[in-house]
């Protein structure tokens, strides 16, 4: 029987005694000085041994256990697994035994492992959910709890919301040396089933009977021996680079952007791959490399996937995007007929599309997507495995594809750019996104979007969106023109705009 909705849960306020960890109630608010856990899109991250340490650790496990066991009074199971960074197998064997004083039976995977496994194992296991210590493609001093609830996606605010709650009212005598020195936990291995259903989704034999070959980088991360073990246990070429645990990921964030895929890029040209695919320390982003080595964008990849899928899987559903993500998949939605839907930014809200069944493929600019019938969570191993069934089935390079796509659909040139603002700068631009402008740069505004930040719809077709990060002083700017030069154009006006 599939776990219910949340919508059909109820809060079940009665204290559990038994646990020494009691329940909050509600309408409680008894709250104690300590350090603040907030989850944003992702979860909760932190720097190790600052923010990130063994009591707040325990603090953000207790507030997830004290939440599921509410939730659940005949007994509660949850996966604790993380991805390959510092100290993690520490930090599942102390959130397990925080879980056990909780009354939540804690299922631990002792290897390290891609959220989308994880994600998948809530699915067919039926479990109340995961804790997954990572902090994905953030920098190694980082790490990270992301708590999944039983749909196997991430959670959604009114959840997150509510674990803080329960976290903010713990006591500092309840969490200190919560240890246990015997704790009932069950191991699982979550590699075996998780790729059995990527293989069911991806053409594996097409790939094999192309003769192509492979490169793949995990970045030193939670997917080494996923993808690359698929594709050499089907009779596929594959070289990997980056395939050992490193801690420091090599001394840099393990995020597979353009400028640090020179390895691949090496290695592709000494075997003769065709096509580089790559994850990032928790593999649910992607980066693809083509065979001359050029990196495509994220954007690009979600739009050639959406095209591609709407052909050979004769899925007549929409597609779901953040509202900073190319509009060539609206194009494309447009010319087929099929729906689209536009959210705010965090997968979350594009995996509540996916579990409706809404959509054939969902994406964020950030590298992030999953598709129909698969998880609602970032899955950069299945973004690489498709691209490589595209590649071989279409004979064709990624930028090929890509020049035949800009035919039928038109050309769209997306950029995303960070700034780091001055106090003073931060404050005028603060008071200057709540207005509604009329025009942009000499060009009038079709429409002002607010989904999340500021999204400015010109007449022409291009635009441009703000977003205000919550946890420093910079502003994202993305844009998005129909030309090369245009694009110029734009994202300089984009950035003066906000000097101004």
């Amino acid at each position: 029987m599939p776990a219910p909705p949340l919508g059909e849960y109820k809060f079940l306020n009665s204290p559990m005694q038994e646990t020494g960890i009691p329940s909050l109630p509600v309408g409680s608010e008894t709250f104690y000085m300590a350090t603040q856990i907030k989850f944003g899109t992702s979860g909760w991250r932190a720097i190790v041994g600052d923010e990130f340490t063994m009591e707040n650790i325990r603090r953000a496990t207790a507030g997830i256990g004290r939440y599921v066991a509410s939730h659940n009074l005949n007994g509660a199971r949850l996966l604790v697994g993380r991805d390959p960074r510092f100290m993690g197998e520490t930090f599942v064997s102390e959130a397990a035994a925080v879980l056990v004083r909780c009354g939540v039976k804690p299922m631990v995977i002792p290897e390290a492992a891609p959220t989308p496994a994880i994600a998948y194992a809530v699915i067919t296991r039926k479990t109340d959910g995961s804790i997954n210590f990572t902090a994905s493609h953030n920098p190694p001093e980082y790490n990270g709890i992301k708590f999944s609830t039983p749909d196997g996606a991430p959670a959604l605010p009114e959840v997150t919301k509510a674990i803080e709650q329960q976290i903010a009212a713990i006591k500092p005598e309840e969490t200190n040396g919560a240890t246990a020195k015997k704790i009932e936990s069950e191991e699982v291995d979550v590699r075996p089933v998780y790729l059995r259903r990527v293989a069911e989704l991806v053409d594996i034999p097409a790939i094999k009977k192309s003769g192509i070959r492979i490169v793949f980088d995990p970045f030193w991360g939670a997917a080494r021996g996923y993808s690359d073990a698929l594709l050499r246990e089907n009779g596929i070429s594959v070289a990997a680079v980056h395939d050992y645990r490193d801690v420091l990921f090599g001394g840099h964030a393990p995020e597979p952007e353009g400028k640090l895929l020179d390895q691949c890029r090496a290695k592709m040209k000494e075997t003769g791959a065709v096509i580089g695919i790559c994850t990032d320390g928790d593999a649910d982003r992607f980066g693809i490399v083509d065979q001359d080595g050029t990196f495509i964008q994220p954007n690009y990849v979600i739009a050639l996937l959406f095209h591609y899928l709407l052909e050979t899987r004769g899925w007549k559903k929409g597609v779901g995007k953040s509202v900073a993500t190319t509009n060539m998949l609206n194009a494309i939605a447009e010319r087929n007929g099929v729906d689209l839907y536009e959210t705010p930014v965090g997968f979350k809200y594009i995996g509540e599309l996916i579990k409706q069944d809404k959509i054939t493929i969902g994406g964020e600019e950030s590298a992030g997507l999953s598709i129909r019938g698969h998880v609602p969570e970032k899955d950069g191993i299945i973004a690489g495995l498709l691209c490589c069934e595209m590649v071989a089935t279409r004979k064709k390079s990624m930028q090929e594809l890509l020049r035949d796509l800009f035919g039928k659909v038109g050309s769209f040139y997306p950029v995303r750019e960070n700034f780091r603002l001055t106090p003073e700068v931060k404050e005028k631009f603060t008071r200057k996104v709540v207005a509604d402008p009329v025009d942009f740069a000499g060009r009038r505004v079709a429409k002002v979007v607010r989904t999340d930040g500021l999204k400015l719809i010109l007449e022409d077709g291009s635009w441009v969106c703000y977003r205000l990060s919550g946890t420093e002083p910079v502003v994202r700017v993305y844009t998005e023109a129909r030309s090369e030069s245009d694009s110029i154009k734009l994202t300089e006006a984009a950035k003066q705009w906000v000097l101004q």
